[in-house]
């Protein structure tokens, strides 16, 4: 029998960096004196963004640590194939049946571009400049980071399917918001050790839309159930 998708549970929010934020794009030329790390950013409208994929990534791998399902293979550290978390984030192999990601990230869009436009020397971007010491001459090798700088907000949106033969909703549910609780607590992107990409995240609406509503069988409009959680 096919297991049916039921319902889509929906979460809208903000991501607000506490410190300036690097995740790395492509340096589409180097200069002297110049940037030598760039973010990555949208080629449409040159404004920077957080990919989806890059906090599902860091969800999943806290996730795992946390609990301790990391997978140990050929000297890797990878994604587990059972458990919480290959429930949610789904596997791509292992000896139990494939399982598909029941967790959708979008990615996630600067807000307020003009205003922060106006106050950056980069356009939407800071330049942080780093300096490596030679441990034996103490001669300094500076180098420039490109962050978006802390103070910027980004939309926050994301997906959980639910499917008739789960059975672990809440289940499902709970390993999400201790994901988001331990990414507080951690850092998104890269150079976290060094101060960078501490985020504060805010869930402003969560809604959930039956897939009975795509088919006209009951109204079609998602029901808020936002006050069925804590405030988180």
């Amino acid at each position: 029998m096919a297991n049916r998708l039921i319902k889509k549970i929906e979460f809208k929010g903000k991501i607000v960096l506490a410190t300036g934020l690097h995740i790395g794009g492509t340096n589409s030329s180097l200069q002297i004196g110049g940037i030598d790390k760039g973010v990555i950013r949208n080629p449409l409208n040159n404004q920077p963004f957080i990919p989806g994929s890059s906090i599902k990534g860091k969800l999943r791998s806290l996730l795992e640590i946390s609990i301790g399902i990391i997978k140990e293979k050929d000297n890797f550290n990878g994604p587990a194939d059972t458990g919480i978390s290959a429930d949610l984030f789904g596997n791509a192999s292992g000896k139990e049946k494939q399982k598909a990601s029941r967790l959708i990230v979008r990615d996630c869009e600067l807000l307020d571009a003009e205003g922060l436009l106006e106050k950056t020397e980069i356009p939407y971007t800071e330049g942080k400049t780093e300096v490596v010491i030679d441990r034996i001459t103490s001669a300094a090798n500076p180098r420039q980071i490109e962050r978006v700088p802390a103070g910027a907000r980004f939309n926050l949106n994301m997906v959980l399917n639910v499917f008739e033969q789960d059975g672990n909703e809440q289940e499902l549910l709970e390993a999400l918001f201790k994901s988001l609780e331990l990414l507080k607590d951690d850092y998104l992107g890269g150079n976290g050790s060094r101060g960078y990409g501490q985020v504060r995240i805010h869930l402003d609406r969560i809604s959930e839309k039956s897939t009975d509503g795509y088919y006209g069988s009951q109204d079609a409009s998602p029901v808020d159930i936002t006050g069925n959680y804590r405030e988180r």
